[in-house]
């Protein structure tokens, strides 16, 4: 097991693309074991960036945190070459991909319990990575991931996402079909 604790120097990198008051994510602990990539989190939602307080987590803050943890683990697992389906990557074909080829193919989750949007953690893990040729169009990269949320009032929300990378093959090493 190998464990990256957080990249001050890439973290800032990886949360540029967002307004002042939608960076979230504040620390991330990446670890690498077995062929998959996970990470343990930490946010702070200081106030909401298109509504008034609901006074908890909402689903619009669950999947902007999620995009956070997952460009930065992305991110992370490219510069340490983490993932095989990425080896050919450097951080500059990342950045070209970050916003227009990463793409939530299908997001779910469940509410548990209401999270304290003040302060609570996260975690995100790749389960799966695979090169896929949908209806024998352009290859594209497909993962699923699985995300956790938790406050220290035993808020809790989960979920699992897909994910496409698409145009990722004009750099990216082929993974399995």
């Amino acid at each position: 097991m190998t464990v990256f604790d957080t990249d001050t120097d890439l973290l800032p990198l990886v949360l540029r693309p967002y307004k002042a008051h939608c960076k979230y994510l504040t620390s991330a602990v990446v670890t690498a074991e077995d062929g998959r990539v996970s990470a343990e989190c930490e946010f702070s939602i200081a106030e909401s960036c298109y509504i008034d307080d609901t006074g908890h987590l909402n689903a619009v803050e669950v999947n902007i945190s999620y995009n956070q943890m997952m460009y930065y683990v992305v991110a992370k697992s490219v510069k340490e070459g983490l993932l095989p389906e990425f080896g050919s990557w450097t951080l500059e074909d990342y950045w070209r991909h970050q916003l227009p080829d990463i793409l939530i193919a299908r997001f779910g989750g469940s509410f548990r319990r209401p999270i304290n949007a003040r302060a609570f953690s996260g975690g995100f893990e790749i389960r799966t990575v695979d090169r896929r040729t949908p209806g024998g169009g352009d290859p594209l990269i497909i993962a699923d991931t699985s995300y956790r949320y938790w406050d220290a009032a035993g808020g809790r929300c989960d979920g699992e996402v897909k994910l496409a990378f698409v145009n990722a093959f004009d750099e990216a090493v082929a993974g399995t079909s």
